[in-house]
C-alpha cells in the first residue's frame, strides 16, 4: 500500500498541490489501482496477441486525390493583398 509520503512525492513531480487529506485519499485510491494491476499481471497471457483496442476498428477516410482548382481568379480576388500570382503577407522576421 502506498503511504502519504509517496503520494506527496508523486504530487510534487506532477506539480500538484494536495492537502494532507487529499494525499491520504489518493494513497488509498492509488493503492487500489496498483493492486488491480498486480492481479492482472498474474494472468497467463501466453499465446495472446497484444492489442490496442478491445474491438477491431479502422479509420475510415477518403482517398486523397490531386486536382487543380479552376477558379484561381476567385482565390486571388479574396486575398487581402497580392502581387500578380502571389499572396503578400506581413513580415514576421526581424
Amino acid at each position: 500500500m502506498l503511504n502519504r509520503e509517496q503520494v506527496h512525492k508523486v504530487a510534487l513531480l506532477a506539480r500538484l498541490e494536495l492537502t494532507p487529506a487529499e494525499e491520504e485519499q489518493y494513497a488509498g485510491q492509488m493503492s487500489s489501482i496498483i493492486d488491480y494491476f498486480e492481479q492482472l499481471s498474474e494472468l497467463d497471457t501466453t499465446g495472446i496477441e497484444p492489442t490496442t483496442r478491445a474491438i477491431d476498428m479502422s479509420n475510415i477516410t477518403r482517398r486523397d486525390s490531386l486536382s487543380s482548382y479552376q477558379n484561381l481568379a476567385g482565390i486571388y480576388a479574396a486575398a487581402p493583398d497580392r502581387e500578380t500570382d502571389f499572396f503578400k503577407v506581413p513580415k514576421i522576421m526581424t
